[in-house]
């Protein structure tokens, strides 16, 4: 959890450095991200055999992980660089997003679960 954690949160940042094709390469962070998210949640079901409330809540707490890390990196960058947001934004940025990305990683990772527990007894 906390090494996917890590991951999510060192994606966002070395996906963000490159200034030419910021579209593709946000995209790359997106998709790279989804696998991470879905290879974590097959892996807590049917490797560890973790109930669906446990791969959830290892998944959402994994993608808060990252949004802190993301939180940290962006305050850095705010402290280096100059910015016309208030800093006050940056300190709320460590609560916001991982409350707004945990929640429906939460969600999406419990549903997974319970529909991945329903194919897997029906084959």
């Amino acid at each position: 959890m906390i090494v996917v954690g890590f991951l999510y949160g060192v994606t966002g940042v070395v996906f963000a450095l490159p200034s030419n094709n910021v579209r593709q390469w946000r995209l790359a962070a997106w998709v790279l991200s989804a696998a991470l998210y879905a290879t974590h949640i097959g892996y807590e079901r049917f490797r560890l055999g973790d109930s669906s409330l446990a791969t959830a809540s290892h998944a959402a707490t994994a993608v808060a992980l990252g949004a802190f890390i993301l939180a940290g990196a962006a305050t850095i960058h705010k402290a280096v660089a100059t910015s016309p947001a208030p800093y006050s934004r940056f300190m709320l940025a460590f609560v916001i997003w991982p409350l707004i990305t945990a929640v429906p990683a939460f969600l999406v990772a419990l549903v997974a679960g319970t529909v991945l527990t329903r194919l897997r007894r029906s084959v």
